[in-house]
C-alpha cells in the first residue's frame, strides 16, 4: 500500500521513516543514492519534480514534501495520532514545522554539505559533479550548494546558517521548559521533524551544542527520543557507519573555527 523513495541519512526521509514507524505502518523501501545522483534520474523526477526525497507513494498517488507527508500520514492512518488534539495545539505544531521548512532545512543543508559529504563530492570526476551540480533545479539552491562544496565553512552562507541552527536550539530549550515534547506531552509530528537537524549537529560532531551543560531541557528530549522503539528502526538502523564517520571526522576537524564563530556571534 506504501512505498517510499528515501535516502538513509537524508533528514527529510527521517522525519517520514519516524513518523511511519511510530505508526507502526509498512512500507516498501525504495532508496535513492543522493551522492551519485539517482535523485536526477528522468524516472524519478516524473514522481518528483523538485529533484529531492523522499517521495511517498499511497494508493498510486505520488506524494511529496516531508512535512506535508506526515500531516498526510496523520490524516489517512489517524489510529496514533501524532497532531496535538486541541487547535492551540495544532497551531503550535503548524509554526515549528514552518519555521522547518523555511529556515531550519536550508540552514542544516549549508552546514552539512561544508562539513559532511564535502569531500566526497570534490573526490567525484569534475564532470560527475557539475553534472549534478546542474541537475538541480532551483538556480539559488544550485548557487548556494556549489558555494559550501567549494569554500566549506568559509562559505559565506556558512556563518548564518549556523546562527539559524543555534537560534533553533535555544527556541526548543525554552518551548520545553514546561512540558515533555515540543508542542504537549506526547511524542508529534514537530518532534519528528525537528529530530534529524538535531541528530545531524550529533552527526557533524557538534555535539558540545547539545550538552546537558548547556542546554540541559535539549539534551533530555534528545535522549529520550533516541530511547524511543522507532528511532532505531527508522533511522539509526538505517545510518551507514562510513558514512557517519565523515561527518564526525568533518566536524572535529573544524569544530574550533565553529565553536569560535559561535561565540563571536
Amino acid at each position: 500500500m506504501l512505498e517510499l523513495y528515501h535516502n538513509a541519512a537524508s533528514t527529510c526521509s527521517q522525519k517520514v521513516r519516524m513518523v511511519l514507524e511510530e505508526k507502526s505502518l509498512d512500507y516498501t523501501s525504495r532508496p535513492i543514492d543522493l551522492i551519485a545522483g539517482e535523485q536526477h534520474d528522468p524516472a524519478y523526477v516524473k514522481l518528483n519534480p523538485n529533484h529531492v526525497v523522499p517521495t511517498l507513494i499511497h494508493e498510486g498517488r505520488a506524494l511529496i514534501e516531508s512535512s506535508l507527508i506526515n500531516e498526510y500520514l496523520d490524516d489517512a492512518f489517524p489510529k496514533v495520532p501524532m497532531k496535538p488534539g486541541d487547535p492551540a495545539g495544532r497551531h503550535a505544531m503548524r509554526l515549528w514545522v514552518k519555521r522547518f521548512d523555511q529556515s531550519t532545512q536550508g540552514a542544516i543543508g549549508v552546514v552539512t554539505f561544508a562539513i559532511g559529504p564535502r569531500r566526497l563530492i570534490l573526490d567525484q570526476p569534475e564532470e560527475v559533479r557539475e553534472a549534478n551540480l546542474a541537475a538541480i533545479p532551483d538556480p539559488a539552491r544550485r548557487a548556494v550548494r556549489r558555494s559550501v562544496i567549494e569554500h566549506g565553512i568559509h562559505a559565506p552562507e556558512f556563518d548564518g546558517a549556523m546562527g539559524t541552527l543555534v537560534e533553533l536550539l535555544d527556541d526548543m530549550e525554552t518551548a520545553l521548559a514546561g512540558q515533555n515534547w515540543l508542542t504537549g506531552n506526547a511524542f508529534g509530528l514537530a518532534d519528528a521533524g525537528v529530530l534529524p537537524y538535531v541528530l545531524r549537529l550529533d552527526h557533524l560532531a557538534m555535539t558540545p551544542l547539545l550538552s546537558a551543560d548547556v542546554r540541559p531541557k535539549v539534551a533530555d528530549w534528545y535522549a529520550r527520543v533516541q530511547a524511543r522503539p522507532a528511532f532505531t528502526v527508522a533511522v539509526s538502523e538505517w545510518l551507514p557507519e562510513p558514512l557517519l564517520n565523515v561527518f564526525r571526522s568533518g566536524g572535529e576537524a573544524v569544530w574550533g573555527q565553529v565553536e569560535r564563530l559561535i561565540q563571536t556571534d
